[in-house]
């Protein structure tokens, strides 16, 4: 008797699921190379972090901003008709910061291409998530291999910042300073092209309903009915579907804590001589992600995703204590970072998760967005609060940043699990 395949291996069985899985992946590259690429760009040409950092978290929250925008028109219109679209748009004006970096234009003309290419950012995460919930529908085991999709992409995500971070400073300190801003936009232009030919997996627009039309006129007064027609139903923002704004605010908050961690072992192994290093330092961490990611979605974890995410988040905080501590020894950093990596990757896909439970299949691109944008604004603020403190007191003040904005978080995630246990028990009651 043959084993039973392996819930990865199911997934991919699924036509066109390798296809529109590993172009997201290589589309996804600008996030993990844009934020620190600028850093380490703006920091050769200026030497000053506050600048640097204040102009990565430009670009970031720029790029949260707009996203939950992009994913409604996906939603309404369809991705590959938006996509196609707003993919040139990024491309062209991402080539032109990366171009201005390159002749060191004035910092103000550069702080405008960088809001420009923020504006100009959508999820490939929530777009490939929202393919996988649609190629999904209907299966025998949707959920269970819908929370395996999820940990997977998870994963993709980690390992996209396993290499991006390297690639980065690679480029940086061994070719140009502003090398690794160029990469990106070769990325996304490829990677997205060929999503966005995929037609076979795009999943469909809007779900059309019926309803009455009012009647007017004689056919009204004489009390005819008029045919019922198929219109597209309005519908209200994701943010406002139960359990989903309290998610996005754990994760803007608990997202400060990776840019934050990011800028300051960038200036601490600067500091010790050793800046070509800092991707490979920074990578430990994403290869603890990737591996957790990997057994998240392997192994059905006891208890709600709330209470996970609570989990979660009080042992992130935990690491990022013994990070601090550890600053200094770098290969003790290096396992530390594995260690509390293993609970990152879970944690993103819990957050999508409880989204996916709390909005309507028409919009759950926007809702997906909106765990994006939450952790796309955490980063920016985290950034450019790093960037400010690392000049005013060092790495060793600004690595004391990371376990306390995790350490909020925890509170909170609190509040939200509570929060939706009491809406389980009013619709029991109800019921």
């Amino acid at each position: 008797m043959s084993a039973a395949p392996s819930p990865y291996a199911r997934l991919f069985r699924l036509p066109g699921a390798k296809a529109f899985c590993v172009s997201a992946a290589v589309a996804r590259l600008p996030i993990s190379m844009m934020s620190l690429g600028i850093v380490l760009a703006l920091n050769h040409l200026y030497d000053n972090w506050t600048v640097a950092g204040t102009m990565s978290a430009s670009y970031i929250f720029c790029a949260a901003i707009v996203t939950p925008f992009y994913a409604r028109l996906f939603d309404r219109f369809g991705q590959r008709r938006v996509g196609v679209v707003a993919l040139g748009v990024q491309t062209v004006v991402m080539l032109g910061f990366a171009t201005g970096a390159a002749l060191r234009i004035p910092i103000p003309a550069l702080f405008a291409l960088a809001v420009m290419a923020g504006l100009s950012q959508f999820s490939f995460g929530a777009l490939v998530r929202t393919r996988w919930a649609y190629a999904l529908r209907g299966h025998g085991d949707e959920d269970s291999l819908l929370n395996t999709a999820y940990a997977l992409e998870s994963a993709i995500d980690e390992i996209v910042f396993i290499v991006g971070p390297i690639l980065a400073a690679f480029l940086a300190t061994s070719v140009n300073p502003v090398s690794q801003l160029f990469v990106p936009v070769i990325a996304a232009a490829t990677g997205g092209t060929v999503f966005f030919s995929l037609k076979g997996t795009q999943p469909p627009v809007m779900t059309p309903v019926a309803v009455e039309a009012a009647q007017s006129g004689a056919a009204g007064r004489s009390g005819a009915r008029s045919p019922r027609i198929n219109a597209p139903a309005r519908a209200k923002s994701a943010l406002l579907y139960p359990g989903v704004w309290i998610v996005v605010v754990v994760f803007v908050v608990f997202n400060m804590s990776f840019t934050a961690f990011d800028v300051s072992v960038t200036a601490n192994m600067k500091a010790m001589g050793l800046e070509q290093f800092v991707g490979l330092q920074l990578a430990m961490f994403a290869v603890g992600s990737c591996m957790g990611a990997i057994v998240f979605g392997s192994v059905r974890f006891p208890g709600s995703h709330w209470k996970l995410m609570v989990l979660f988040l009080a042992i992130l905080t935990g690491g990022f204590v013994l990070f601090r501590l550890a600053m200094n020894h770098l290969i003790l950093l290096g396992v530390l970072e594995i260690l509390a990596g293993l609970v990152v990757s879970p944690m993103f896909a819990t957050g999508n998760l409880i989204v996916k439970e709390s909005v309507p299949a028409r919009s759950l691109t926007e809702g997906l967005a909106w765990v994006t944008t939450g952790g796309s604004v955490g980063a920016s603020l985290g950034s450019s609060a790093a960037g400010v403190v690392l000049d005013a007191g060092g790495p060793a003040m600004g690595l004391m940043l990371p376990f306390l904005f995790t350490g909020c978080a925890v509170p909170l995630a609190f509040a939200g699990w509570l929060m939706a246990r009491r809406r389980v028990a009013r619709q029991s009651l109800q019921s």
